[in-house]
């Protein structure tokens, strides 16, 4: 065990897709009130229920310190529409947007919007073009392409604003497609969002290390974790974060974790099931492993009522956890310097070379 001295502090995030429009304001606000870092809304499509994204942006404007963190398909949405509209989340919640990328297996929202269904290695083809026509995209508008210049009557210097120019590579399992660009919203005001992906999505010869920022890990149970953890880090190296994903059912209330009725979705996650106790004892131990980690709570308002009262507060006085910063961007949360941006990179470099 490390001394309190040696001790890496992470950060925790929470999946709040138990929480609808009704009482998402209170859940996302309780759960940045527990001293939760980030809120991640998985994208179930259900009717007549807003998708993740949509949630995420009601959560940014009432929050101060939490990131949103949406699911986003990257198979059957269009990654124009998914740039821009990423990119307008991250100026409604004052640069504390994420994203994290999916590509599941899915022949129902592929016959939803009438194409092909995709499996397999295809899948991280479409995740790896969806993410890089994103980054094109929050790079095409300078930061300073907005100039509002009264006396010309230009809002924007043209010469900031640049082509994407992305086509899908010539081995592209799915139908090719190509996005000229510029984006129609300025760049994001964190530069490049942070993008996220699962660990099993992302490697050689699938969407490359390089394309993402963190990896979700996951394991059969809370005791491999930690080995998995370290796979991940051999395999892709120290400059990707690890997010450990972890189901938690929590005693409470009078009840017993194991006695609860809680109807658990089989999701291949680990869980633990015990006491507040126990779960601070392991989160210690993970974070030591894993720059941070995801809680999926059996029942969103019991959980976090527990989380907030005993867990996290237990986990502080450890040093586990890094202390939330009021108006600060995901990217600092994740220890990431400021996104440079390729285009304007390359033209001052080229600018440079010809004098």
């Amino acid at each position: 065990m490390s001394t309190f001295e040696e001790r890496k502090a992470g950060f925790l995030a929470i999946e709040l897709d138990g929480a609808g429009y009704e009482n998402l304001a209170t859940a996302v606000l309780a759960a940045e009130s527990a001293g939760f870092h980030a809120a991640t809304f998985k994208d179930t499509p259900e009717a007549g229920r807003a998708n993740a994204l949509q949630r995420a942006a009601f959560a940014g404007p009432v929050t101060r310190t939490i990131a949103v963190v949406p699911e986003v398909d990257t198979v059957y949405t269009e990654p124009f529409h998914v740039s821009t509209q990423l990119a307008s989340l991250d100026y409604v919640s004052g640069g504390r947007a994420g994203w994290i990328a999916t590509a599941a297996e899915s022949p129902e929202a592929a016959a939803a919007v009438g194409r092909s269904f995709v499996q397999g290695e295809a899948l991280a083809q479409e995740a790896a073009a969806s993410i890089e026509v994103g980054r094109r995209l929050w790079d095409s508008w300078e930061e300073d392409a907005v100039i509002r210049d009264v006396a010309t009557g230009r809002y924007i210097d043209v010469d900031k604003l640049h082509y994407a120019d992305f086509e899908t590579p010539a081995d592209f399992a799915g139908t090719g497609y190509s996005v000229k660009g510029p984006s129609i919203i300025p760049r994001p005001l964190q530069g490049q969002l942070p993008v996220l992906a699962a660990a099993s999505l992302v490697g050689e010869g699938l969407v490359p290390a390089d394309a993402v920022d963190a990896v979700l890990v996951s394991a059969p149970t809370p005791e491999l974790l930690a080995a998995e953890i370290r796979d991940v880090r051999a395999r892709l190296g120290a400059s990707v974060a690890v997010v450990a994903e972890l189901d938690v059912v929590l005693d409470s209330r009078g009840q017993a974790a194991d006695s609860r009725p809680v109807q658990l979705q089989e999701n291949g996650l680990a869980r633990f099931v015990g006491s507040a106790a126990g779960l601070t004892e392991l989160l210690d131990a993970l974070l030591q492993e894993a720059d941070g980690v995801r809680l999926h709570p059996a029942v969103l308002d019991v959980e976090l009522e527990e989380l907030s009262r005993l867990v996290l507060p237990a986990l502080r006085r450890r040093g586990s956890l890094k202390a939330p910063v009021q108006d600060g961007t995901f990217r600092e949360l994740l220890g990431l310097a400021s996104a440079e941006n390729r285009y304007s990179t390359t033209a001052a470099a080229a600018l440079a070379a010809g004098k």
